[in-house]
């Protein structure tokens, strides 16, 4: 397959982020802020992406030196990956670094976010990256609205947004007290990821795929997102969000607006977020009888666990997008703790001709799922792949199950500026871009949606860690079949 693409050194040259910055990071020297945070921000300088001139000031309850803040991103750069081959370039990127502790108050904070401005000569933009849970997040906007901090300042905020309807509206009313909406960016980080950027790309940038792509040619479609880890030692936070809560309501919901939008006006961030929440406004209310939560044996016994939990570390939920492209066509929705595999796959099955023709080599293909799909696999670097039906080489008309596949490393091979899902968002909330952001309604409609379910949850089926999830999950598809655990290419 030959690609011709742009260089990334274009790239980078077009994207630098235009004006200075003051990024103040709360929860500086949490799991996230190490993990992602700060090497995402190292990074982007290395590609040359930040802004000429920026300051990074670490915030958090427990004080720590300035010194101590610099040593905690060394490691967590270290420990990334996300190194440098140049001399010294984690060094450069230290001295923007600076820390404030605001146990006993945010007034110093406010003094070293002016001084931070004066240095970069009294324009820089303001970004404050709230990395908190939902209850210090909803207490620190109160505190940067008595500081003044929100004159002009943009916001990120992490997931959850709320557990509930009645929670997301609360939280979205504090933070429209000291924020306006156009400068609130509520991040999900999996719509930084590459793969699914390109469902974009696929769709509306190639003539074969968008006349075909409504219910009289598609059959199904399944978003599945199956992972082998276990809660990993956050029992208390899962008991409290659950599968549902976790990846339901956020990343597959999200996922789901990109494969059902209609084509927007462009691809700039109001008419690509109003088409994307047409489709949430048009989706039926989730039935209790269309959800199968299932809990992996030996769940229970995790630490800071119920022992008599019944929180789910799996579900499965039947999807209607109730409007005239999708009328009648199931979006079948999946994600679990301690599965089989980990994957984040896209399947689109296309429903079979009018009139068979043609002898199958049955033992080729299994039954209940169509032959001919089209499959996104969405980790990183990602890989579009699609089956078809093919004749078997022979004396007879015999046909068989063929594929072609397309994977991102073989095609573009490995980008060193390629970004990171965090990476890629952070940009944009620097140049104001919310395309991959969402809106409070567009959070207030799916937890609405979700209401049922929430109200009357079906019981937590036990399923075996390393298995696909309880059994009844293939009711809820049939006649159909899940993609996964057949071969999956």
């Amino acid at each position: 397959m030959s690609i011709t693409t742009t260089s990334a050194k274009d790239d980078r040259a077009a994207d630098r982020v235009r004006t200075d910055q003051v990024i103040v990071l709360f929860g500086a020297t949490g799991d996230l802020a190490r993990r992602k945070l700060l090497p995402g921000m190292f990074h982007l300088s290395q590609v040359g992406l930040m802004p000429r001139g920026f300051r990074i000031i670490g915030a958090a309850r427990r004080a720590i030196s300035t010194d101590e803040f610099r040593q905690v991103a060394r490691e967590a750069v270290e420990a990334s990956g996300r190194r440098s081959d140049a001399d010294h370039a984690f060094d450069e990127f230290a001295r923007s670094l600076s820390f404030v502790g605001v146990g006993d108050g945010f007034g110093p904070l406010g003094e070293a976010v002016a001084a931070a401005q004066e240095e970069l000569g009294g324009d820089a933009d303001l970004l404050i990256y709230l990395s908190l849970p939902p209850k210090a997040a909803a207490g620190t906007v109160e505190e940067l609205g008595r500081l003044g901090l929100d004159d002009d300042a943009r916001v990120i905020t992490e997931k959850p947004f709320g557990t509930d309807l009645r929670s997301a509206h609360e939280l979205n009313e504090r933070l429209h007290s000291v924020f306006q909406e156009d400068r609130i960016y509520r991040i999900d980080h999996y719509l930084g990821r590459e793969a699914v950027q390109n469902l974009l790309a696929l769709r509306f940038a190639n003539g074969m795929f968008e006349p075909v792509w409504n219910r009289n040619h598609i059959d199904h479609v399944q978003i599945d997102i199956p992972e082998t880890l276990s809660i990993e030692m956050r029992g208390s936070f899962y008991e409290e969000t659950g599968a549902f809560r976790d990846m339901l309501v956020t990343h597959i919901f999200q996922l789901l607006g990109f494969v059902a939008m209609e084509p927007p006006t462009s691809l700039e961030p109001k008419p690509l977020g109003l088409e994307r929440e047409k489709v949430f406004d048009s989706m039926l209310p989730l039935r209790p009888e269309d959800v199968v939560r299932g809990q992996y044996v030996g769940y229970r016994e995790e630490e800071g666990v119920d022992p008599d939990s019944d929180t789910e570390t799996f579900i499965a939920v039947k999807a209607f997008v109730d409007n005239w492209r999708w009328e009648g066509v199931p979006f079948y929705l999946r994600s679990g703790k301690r599965m089989a595999e980990s994957h984040h796959v896209l399947t689109i099955a296309f429903k079979q001709p009018p009139r068979r023709m043609f002898p199958l080599h049955q033992e080729l293909i299994p039954e209940g799922f169509g032959r001919d799909h089209l499959t996104f696999e969405l980790g990183e670097p990602g890989s579009i792949s699609t089956s078809f039906l093919a004749k078997v080489p022979g004396p007879t008309m015999q046909l068989g199950e063929a594929h072609m596949k397309f994977t991102y490393a073989e095609a573009f091979g490995n980008n060193s500026a390629a970004l990171d899902p965090y990476e890629r968002l952070i940009h944009d909330a620097m140049n104001g871009d919310r395309t991959l952001f969402t809106s409070s309604d567009a959070i207030e409609r799916l937890w609405e949606i979700s209401e049922p379910v929430l109200e009357s949850p079906p019981p937590a089926i036990p399923y075996w860690r390393g298995s696909w999830g309880p059994r009844e999950i293939d009711q809820l598809i049939a006649p159909r079949r899940w993609h996964l655990p057949s071969d999956h290419v």
